[in-house]
């Protein structure tokens, strides 16, 4: 039901062409430039690496990639990396959308904040897409907060047009909330963030999801993905696998952050 397909790694020197408030946590900006030539991002959570310029620098220093991997020039410094989903590729128009939450004071946080057109970053990837056969599931089930609005916003429009999808999206405010792809079959929910005290409220909203809607007991075939902070993003996997006894093999989550550390890498 699903297989990687890995692809070419290229670093690409991009300039930021737009910046746009979608909320007021939330910005997006678009990226062109030539060397969007043969980027390719099939699957809505793809991620490529974004490599920021160091303060006081104009350009990131790139890498080349070989047998061992990436390569840095002698004596440069290396770039800040960060994954981040692609929101949309145009490939006639060489630009590249990417969507950022303005939370903490992480390097990538700091960035887009202050971002303007005409400043450079580096992109490289993505590695490889885990493909899924759309036609295989019957029902979707997608859990996120505002670090995955990118993928579920891709995920609403990939997902075939008959399949029944719940989509339960966690922000830490109702302005936070954005208008995503319609889908004739999509049930979604909104979900404020409570105090860490008072419990994960995606949690608490699965949790009162009707079993046919959240379960492999049901006659539909299920596939789940979920993509939020990382100690949250346990939970949920574990309630699925544990109270649902979902398929382990048709649920995918990962950790797009962790609190308290602005230097997280995704856990998968």
């Amino acid at each position: 039901m699903t297989r990687m397909q890995y692809h070419p790694l290229k670093a690409r020197l991009l300039h930021v062409l737009q910046v746009e408030a979608l909320s007021p946590r939330l910005r997006r900006i678009t990226l062109s430039g030539p060397e969007l030539d043969g980027f390719l991002s099939p699957m809505p959570d793809d991620h490529v690496k974004l490599l920021f310029p160091h303060e006081g620098v104009v350009l990131p220093v790139l890498p080349s990639f070989g047998s061992t991997g990436a390569s840095f020039p002698a004596g440069t410094l290396r770039p800040v990396a960060r994954d981040y989903t692609p929101r949309h590729h145009d490939p006639e128009r060489r630009t590249l959308t990417l969507d950022f939450v303005l939370h903490g004071d992480g390097p990538a946080s700091q960035w887009a904040a202050n971002a303007k057109p005409g400043d450079a970053i580096g992109v490289a990837g993505p590695r490889a897409s885990r493909l899924i056969d759309r036609q295989a599931f019957k029902h979707w089930l997608l859990l996120g907060d505002e670090t995955a609005l990118p993928a579920l916003a891709r995920w609403l429009t990939w997902i075939p047009p008959q399949a029944r999808v719940t989509v339960c999206v966690e922000v830490a405010s109702l302005e936070d909330r954005i208008a995503l792809p319609a889908h004739a079959g999509a049930d979604l929910v909104w979900v404020l963030r409570r105090p860490s005290s008072q419990g994960c409220a995606l949690l608490a909203a699965l949790q009162e999801l009707p079993r046919h809607a959240s379960s492999a007991g049901s006659v539909e075939s299920p596939y789940a993905w979920i993509a939020c902070e990382s100690t949250q993003m346990r939970g949920l996997r574990q309630h699925l696998l544990n109270e649902r006894a979902w398929p382990r093999k048709q649920l995918y989550a990962a950790g797009y952050w962790k609190r308290g550390d602005s230097d997280h890498d995704n856990e998968h």
